[in-house]
């Protein structure tokens, strides 16, 4: 007999798959469809004529020289976002691979989808655009924007019906390319504040904020990349929740330093791998056993909904825990991607989400929780 946090998650990833079938009308957009937009939106946005490029198989490739250093990654992020794409490779026609013909410029083929391949190199330099790691899209501690409403089954830290916002950024500092490869790496900083509110009390009291700050590095080699970071994380309850909860509870000067590193693959079809693991010290209370472990799997479509610039996104993050016996940790999300509302390079999306296992929120580490919600994120 199934426990009954078991038949929930199967629930929720029931209605999951069967609201997929409603975007089956999302039909994967031919070759033909991408090399015109492809061509559309540089003729428009940067004055490129590729009206003669042709799509194939989802994979787009421009020959060197065409692009500037300057609209390089501009250009690349616009390609790899159209619905279908597999990938955007910059190819030399004077110098084609190993065992291919030069290519002329109506044999040009621009397949497309939402991986990388090992030609495509992002900006260097200073303060460089764009990332070399992708977000974990479930990740309940990963930086970003974001806003959602969740209601807790059973025990709760504080109320049934929780307000949670995230406030942070990835902001990498300088990126490299190594001499003669298509290796890249990148350091910068990640810094977050994530924060629960009580909507049940009568000023929505807030439980519980979490800060994080971090030194990052990452780098990326096609479609494998890696992101490691040094951090600092640190746990303080609201003051309106400890007076209301002052008799009965004891607050725990959580804060401590810590180090990991997760590894990622992006395979085809716009699926995701990654896992990985870390420790933390200088830690308070000295009792937390410092181990644990992540891993997951995502799901991006290349698919767009026809009647909408949108796509379906599907996530699933998975954490054990050395203090917490090792038990797992489930966060999933599912919902839509919107492609043409962006802020500052971030996309917006609207994901359902379920969670069971112990709690995110700092000071509550120690207590098992279960919520279903729905958010709004922004994510680069």
């Amino acid at each position: 007999m199934f426990k009954k946090n078991t038949v929930r998650f199967i629930i929720f990833f029931t209605v999951v798959i069967l609201w997929m079938p409603s975007v089956s009308n999302a039909v994967i957009p031919n070759d033909v469809y991408i090399a015109g937009y492809a061509a559309g939106a540089l003729s428009r946005d940067f004055t490129l004529d590729l009206s003669s490029i042709v799509v194939n198989n989802g994979v787009i490739t421009i020959p060197d020289g065409v692009l500037t250093t300057k609209n390089q990654a501009q250009v690349l992020q616009i390609l790899s976002a159209i619905p279908g794409v597999i990938a955007v490779e910059l190819l030399d026609p004077a110098n084609p691979p190993i065992g291919k013909p030069p290519l002329a410029t109506e044999d040009l083929k621009v397949p497309v989808s939402l991986a990388t391949t090992d030609s495509v190199l992002f900006p260097t330099g200073l303060l460089p655009t764009g990332h070399l790691f992708k977000p974990l899209l479930a990740d309940p501690r990963w930086a970003h924007f974001s806003a959602a409403y969740r209601n807790y089954v059973g025990n709760n830290l504080d109320g049934n019906n929780n307000g949670s916002v995230s406030f942070g950024e990835t902001i990498p500092f300088y990126r490299a390319t190594l001499d003669q490869s298509t290796v890249q790496w990148e350091t910068g900083l990640q810094a977050a504040v994530f924060s629960d509110f009580n909507l049940d009390a009568e000023s929505s009291d807030l439980i519980n904020s979490d800060f994080i700050a971090s030194i990052y590095s990452s780098m990326r080699t096609g479609k494998f990349s890696a992101f490691a970071r040094i951090y600092h994380q640190s746990s303080h309850l609201g003051d309106e929740f400890l007076l209301r909860t002052q008799t009965d509870l004891q607050r725990i000067n959580l804060s401590y330093e810590g180090m990991d590193l997760r590894l990622s693959y992006d395979l085809p079809y716009g699926i995701r791998i990654y896992g990985g693991g870390g420790g933390i010290f200088h830690k308070e209370p000295s009792t937390i056993k410092p181990w644990s472990i992540q891993y997951g799997v995502e799901f991006n479509s290349p698919w767009r909904i026809h009647f909408a610039k949108m796509k379906p996104i599907l996530a699933v993050d998975f954490k054990n825990h050395e203090q917490n016996s090792w038990n797992t940790d489930i966060s999933a999300r599912a919902g839509v991607q919107f492609e043409n509302f962006q802020i500052f390079g971030r996309k917006l999306q609207f994901l359902l989400e379920y969670f069971n296992g112990n709690s995110p929120t700092g000071q509550f580490y120690i207590d098992k929780v279960e919520y279903l919600g729905i958010g709004a994120h922004y994510h680069y």
